[in-house]
């Protein structure tokens, strides 16, 4: 791989990164470039419409149109329609739920000094509220990610012959209904968490494969799955879990498939020396700020894994730079 040539003035940038980023995701937070999106307003309207002062909004919107996010014309500013598709929350494919998730990932990136010097940021007591909050830009935030990605997937995992799936932490239901749609005979089991639950019904629902779909809420690391499936799928479920809470999980997922079922797993797949892909060694960086045990896993360490909870016909199905990597295994 090609060595990044670094000057002090590459190095500077990079430890400015977070500005244009912070502004970004102020910007987001506040849903400016929604209410920027119809028409232009000046920054007095705009205070007055997100109840802030008038000073810093300016400021703000000043910043963000020497970005090139905003555009400032005679003293009013507008989200242009280049760019308004992307950012307002009005827009279909909009990825306003991942840039907000990614402002509460900024939260948590916060304390990693505190956390490798072993010191264990102090949780906030959250109100339930914000943790819902949080829960749906999460959701919103990873079907904005996979929506594209999904019929790529499906394709490699190719379900032809497969009747009835597991969809372990299945979410908004995009892979769900990605394998519904591959293949017309499959019923597909969801299991989320109860509010995710809530989510997936009303997505699945609309796009109208509701009927096939058995939504089962519960907790993964208590509840044991369905039995009788012939596919589980843990779409970017391993990375948040220690290596015992994943031989845990394997085992349920054994004792939930059929003799000769298969189990596909979709994650950031490790080079042996951790540091590739890079999207994957960050990735381990945003798990140890968020989770007890969590983090990116090489081949090897997936299928040690699934070995001990008695897969066999372990292999690669792909490796990938970003969160790609298809992992499958079968139930003798």
């Amino acid at each position: 791989s090609v060595m990044n040539t670094f000057s002090p003035e590459t190095i500077l940038g990079l430890a400015r990164n977070f500005m244009e980023c912070r502004i970004l995701l102020t910007g987001a937070e506040l849903n400016l470039f929604t209410l920027l999106s119809p028409a232009p307003l000046s920054p007095e309207e705009i205070a007055a419409m997100i109840g802030a002062d008038l000073r810093a909004v300016t400021i703000l919107l000043d910043a963000l149109s020497a970005m090139g996010l905003l555009v400032k014309q005679a003293g009013k500013y507008h989200c242009p329609p280049s760019i308004s598709p992307f950012l307002s929350a009005e827009a279909s494919n909009s990825i306003l739920p991942m840039i907000l998730h990614m402002a509460h990932v900024w939260e948590r990136w916060s304390g990693l000094t505190s956390i490798v010097k072993g010191l264990r940021v102090q949780e906030k007591s959250t109100r339930s509220s914000q943790d819902a909050d949080e829960l749906r830009a999460f959701i919103g935030a990873m079907h904005v990610i996979a929506a594209p990605l999904a019929p790529r997937i499906v394709a490699a995992v190719n379900p032809g012959t497969s009747r009835t799936m597991l969809d372990v932490g299945g979410g908004s239901g995009v892979y769900a209904r990605a394998f519904l749609r591959a293949v017309p005979e499959m019923r597909c089991t969801l299991f989320d968490r109860p509010a995710v639950i809530e989510m997936a019904r009303e997505r699945l629902s609309k796009a109208g494969v509701l009927s096939r779909v058995n939504l089962t809420p519960g907790d993964f690391y208590r509840d044991e799955f369905p039995p009788g499936h012939d596919l589980a799928f843990l779409s970017a479920i391993i990375h948040q879990n220690s290596p015992e809470q994943n031989l845990n999980l394997y085992l349920k997922v054994f004792r939930a498939l059929v003799p000769g079922g298969r189990i596909v797993i979709r994650d950031h797949v490790m080079a042996s020396d951790r540091t590739r892909p890079k999207d994957g060694a960050l990735f381990a960086v945003n798990m140890l700020v968020s989770t007890t045990g969590g983090i990116t896993y090489t081949y090897g360490d997936i299928k040690d894994c699934l070995t001990k909870a008695g897969f066999i016909r372990i292999r690669l199905l792909q490796s990938g730079e970003h969160m790609d990597g298809l992992v499958e295994a079968f139930k003798p």
